[in-house]
This record gives C-alpha cells, structure tokens and sequence, in this order.
C-alpha cells in the first residue's frame, strides 16, 4: 500500500476542493451570492436587521423587555421581507444544495476511511471493527 505524507493528502484535498468548486451546483452559489451582494433591497434589509439585532441585545442586557419585544417583532417584519425577495430565496435554496454536497463528500471521505481502516487490519465490517492483525 502507497503512503502519502500529510502534505501530499491536502494537496489532494485542495485539488478535490478546487474541482468541487467548478461543479454546476457550486457555480450557481458563486453566482447567486455575488446578485445578492449587488441587491441594494437586499443590502438595505441585511444592514437594517444587523443594527435591530444589535438594538435588540443591548436593550435584553438593560432589561428593557417591552422595548426588547417591539425590536424582535421589527426584526421579525424585515427578516420576513428579506426572505420573500426571490433572489434570497435562490440563494438559500442553492446554499441548501451546496450543503448537501459537502455533506456527502464529507461523509463519503469518513465512510472510506474507516472501511480502509477496517480492510487494512483484517476487521469486520458488520461490527464495524478493526481488526487485529496490525496489532501482532
């Protein structure tokens, strides 16, 4: 069996991230988060609901519940606005996608790993263990 530095095995993970990021899926994330960042309706409410947010946290840390619940509703209303702009909801769509990917490729990395764990020692799959042959 080949060995690989620890170098060599994130060289690869740069490859397989730089190969990642040209995949249809990921492209239409690039895409979608630069229109959001152009989106003046979508800058003005980010801006708005970060500055509520803030408002928000400073009158829970003066005890000011009344004034607290009054900001919360506000930052309820323009989360609810922003979230009905269709790029928005593009965007979250694409990101639940882009998620789901690495996700799986995550998964999948975990997955084949431990299997080679398993093979290489002679362990077993259905326990899920490694074997013992290393070990001698």
């Amino acid at each position: 069996m080949a060995e690989y530095s620890r170098q060599e095995v994130i060289a690869d993970a740069k490859t397989l991230a730089d190969k990642l990021s040209k995949i249809d899926e990921i492209e239409r994330f690039k895409q979608l988060e630069v229109k959001i960042n152009q989106n003046t309706k979508v800058q003005s409410h980010i801006k708005k609901i970060k500055a509520l947010q803030k408002q928000a946290v400073n009158l829970q840390h003066y005890g000011k519940t009344e004034a607290q619940k009054r900001v919360e509703e506000e930052l309820d209303r323009f989360q609810n606005e922003l979230d009905e702009i269709p790029v928005v909801q593009e965007f979250k769509e694409s990101q639940v996608v882009v998620n789901d990917i690495l996700q799986r490729v995550t998964q999948t990395i975990a997955e084949e790993v431990t299997n080679e764990m398993i093979r290489s020692t002679g362990g077993d799959y259905l326990k899920g263990e490694t074997g013992k042959e290393l070990l001698d």
